[in-house]
């Protein structure tokens, strides 16, 4: 009478160690697909910060083609593109982003981005129209101000900008692109203020450096400025004077710049010797 209680009790084990193992399997599987996801996640960071921005695009490429709905992934690879500076791929892929149905305000407004880096302008400004004005960021202000400039409305420029420097902590390149857009338009002083603060804000931006340059030649200021620049930076620097001077009739003092430029900078200076020779046989 014992034996079949036996075997009932063992049949039951047998099912309950069959469930734990079943149990234990799913547990392993969920860990393991959870570890392959974070693996995952690091390595989509990885690939949009790899030194060669192509070998991205290949990764994403080949991501995408397992995973085509995948919206992280299609994101990946459309700024992996802008990175490449393939820029009319960028733009279908941003536009496949933005179709999709969990595309969001930040994924049309790097949409807009990407249009303008392709120079369709209008187009760019139809798809920040299409973002809702409550939806306020850096990135978005800095793009609005940019088509404003495009626009030459420039008061709608500067109140765009304006607005984008104080959204951000690090206004260096906004204030140098503000700069250039007074530069444009003939408003010297306001560009050079707006250079000189870009450069206090970010001491390495060499481009707001030379634009400073570039607005107190305009003025006819052919004196340097007190920066902190590299041996070869104020070799330029004088270089960019000297042109400007030229530009502005002042040929003597453009010259005298030129040699400055040519004995300060610490190799051969190619483009300001062929300069200073040409203007030399221009005036001999």
């Amino acid at each position: 009478m014992r034996h079949p209680i036996l075997v009932g009790i063992c049949v039951a084990g047998a099912f309950v160690l069959s469930a734990c193992d079943q149990q234990s399997d799913t547990d392993v599987e969920r860990a393991l697909s959870d570890i392959n996801v974070v693996d995952e996640s690091n390595l989509n960071e990885v690939m949009l910060n790899v030194a060669d921005p192509n070998e991205g695009v290949t990764y994403f490429q080949r991501t995408l083609a397992n995973n085509p709905d995948r919206i992280d992934i299609q994101r990946g690879l459309a700024k992996s593109l802008v990175r490449a500076k393939r820029n009319t791929e960028a733009v279908a892929a941003w536009k496949r982003v933005s179709e999709h149905k969990d595309a969001t305000n930040d994924d049309q407004v790097d949409f807009a981005d990407a249009l303008i880096r392709s120079n369709d302008w209008e187009r760019a400004d139809q798809v920040l129209d299409s973002v809702p004005p409550t939806f306020e960021t850096f990135k978005r202000y800095r793009l609005e101000a940019m088509i404003a400039d495009s626009n030459q409305d420039w008061k709608k420029a500067d109140s765009f900008y304006e607005i984008a420097v104080g959204l951000t902590t690090k206004p260096a390149s906004v204030m140098n692109n503000w700069g250039y857009s007074k530069l444009t338009r003939g408003d010297y002083e306001g560009a050079e203020r707006l250079f000189a603060d870009a450069i206090k804000q970010d001491n390495s931006l060499f481009t707001a450096k030379n634009n400073l340059i570039l607005a107190r030649g305009a003025q006819k200021k052919y004196a340097l400025p007190v920066l902190q620049t590299s041996q070869v930076e104020r070799a330029q620097l004088l270089y960019t004077l000297g042109l400007s001077a030229i530009k502005q009739g002042d040929t003597n003092i453009g010259r005298g710049l030129m040699r400055d430029a040519i004995d300060t900078h610490p190799q051969h200076f190619e483009a300001a010797v062929r300069s200073l020779r040409a203007l030399e046989d221009e005036t001999s």
